[in-house]
């Protein structure tokens, strides 16, 4: 076999036969001819090619892919939906004949007709969730919650529905949509409102971003006032205590919005203060454990006894609201809608507020500018209620605890200013700088825009709140 042959071979080898065509074969020929020098040089062209191809595929199947996975999960929700309201309407493939439908039927235990057909029912579904978990290799709860979270999409989130059968909204996004909607009480105004409010955000935005802006939803279109909601959910306050692996434990404790972020507050001032001490090795993750669990046990020790005790949480409440001539929700940094009889008493409690002028419409800060390199701290305060999160898109990370990133750089003329300036998160932040990822800002609307290696631009989803 002479080595064009060889070479020939070899690629078929190592690729799929239907992406070898002639000019991979003419392609091992020709450079079988080369001398040593170009054939190098050739290579290396023609993996430059390749890789670029390949990349170029790669990332158009990747969407594709996608688009195909979303359709198929979407299309598996309805047909388990679909076969548990056949079982529900049509028992009999699954419990055998209605014996009731026998004029002579007598039941000796007394029961009358439409219970035992309501229980002829009950039992056909659940004899069609064993089979459809046994057949999916799935726990039955779990084929409970998907016929539950469909018939919910179908029912009170169409728009959303039909995008996720069309593979433009992911699983995660439709399963938030479904338990926000469920979680509505029963009323076709407040569905409908709900569903015309999450649609598009449930196709743009990221998991965690889109639960979020689905809760502030939620909150906008319920019929019940919050603060009634608040007092009834506030009596399932409690604490537990769950084992873990290899002598752990995890400790939850459900409680107010506002008082778990002061508790946090307080545990990341202590941490703050120990991290600065001379020979501390424990990591912040590490020492908030520490902290938290000494607080609980001893109230105060050695440990935080010198650490600052104040807190500075952030509720951003509309001055109309504050005033008592609006009902414009009262947000929590980090969480979202607060009770807004919460919010006004840490505001009358507040040793000292920050205006914040946002807008009427939108709920975007607006913008001020200053002039030095290092970031002032009335500056730091606006982008963190601007941009309560890192700037890249989908990143969660809270804006506090990111860098603040000139998106014109200093060196080259960039100011410090609430236009040029925006929070990037530790990962982010050398992303932008080291590789060609690029940020811009639309001179009008003041909306940042990213651009990826590849080409493909990017949006940043608007306030949750």
């Amino acid at each position: 076999m002479n080595r064009s042959s060889a070479h020939a071979e070899y690629l078929s080898s190592r690729a799929d036969p239907d992406l070898i065509d002639e000019a991979d074969v003419l392609d091992a020929v020709y450079a079988d001819r080369m001398g040593a020098a170009d054939r190098d040089a050739w290579e290396q062209f023609d993996h430059a090619q390749q890789v670029e191809v390949t990349c170029d595929t790669a990332l158009d199947q990747l969407d594709d892919l996608s688009t195909v996975s979303r359709r198929a999960t979407a299309t598996q929700w309805r047909v388990i939906d679909d076969i548990l309201r056949l079982a529900r309407q049509d028992p009999e493939p699954w419990v055998g004949a209605d014996p009731t439908a026998d004029p002579a039927w007598f039941d000796p235990r007394g029961r009358s007709i439409a219970s035992v057909r309501r229980l002829r029912s009950e039992f056909a579904v659940r004899a069609a969730v064993a089979d459809i978990g046994a057949r999916l290799r799935i726990a039955e709860v779990t084929v409970h919650a998907i016929a539950g979270r469909t018939a919910t999409l179908r029912e009170r989130c169409p728009r959303v529905w039909a995008d996720f059968l069309d593979g433009r909204v992911s699983t995660e996004n439709a399963a938030t949509a479904a338990d926000l909607a469920g979680a509505l009480p029963d009323d076709a105004t407040a569905w409908a409102l709900f569903d015309n409010a999450v649609a598009d955000a449930a196709q743009r935005c990221t998991p965690s971003g889109f639960r979020r802006r689905a809760r502030a939803a939620r909150e906008r279109v319920h019929p019940e006032p919050i603060d009634e909601r608040h007092a009834r959910a506030r009596q399932d306050r409690t604490v537990c205590s769950t084992p873990e692996f290899d002598g752990l434990a995890t400790i939850s404790l459900t409680t107010d919005a506002v008082d778990a972020a002061s508790a946090l507050e307080r545990i990341d001032g202590i941490v703050d203060h120990l991290l600065a001490q001379d020979g501390e090795t424990r990591t912040r993750a590490q020492l908030r454990a520490d902290v938290a669990i000494d607080l609980l046990r001893n109230g105060s020790s050695p440990l935080t006894s010198d650490a600052p005790s104040g807190t500075a949480i952030s509720i951003t409440i509309p001055m109309m609201t504050l005033l008592g001539r609006g009902d414009a929700p009262a947000t929590l940094d980090g969480y979202g809608p607060i009770p807004l009889e919460t919010a006004r008493r840490y505001a009358a409690g507040a040793k000292s507020l920050v205006r914040i002028l946002t807008d009427p419409v939108t709920g975007t800060v607006l913008d001020i500018d200053r002039r030095t390199r290092r970031i002032p701290a009335d500056l730091r305060r606006w982008l963190w209620a601007r941009d309560p999160e890192c700037a890249f898109p989908g990143c969660a990370r809270s804006s506090r605890e990111c860098d603040i990133d000139h998106r014109l750089d200093w060196q080259y003329g960039g100011n410090t200013s609430a236009e040029n300036n925006e929070p990037l998160c530790t990962s982010h932040h050398p992303v932008k700088h080291e590789s060609l990822w690029s940020l811009s800002r639309d001179p009008v609307t003041g909306a940042l825009q990213w651009t990826s290696p590849s080409g493909m631009t990017v949006g940043l989803d608007p306030p949750p709140f």
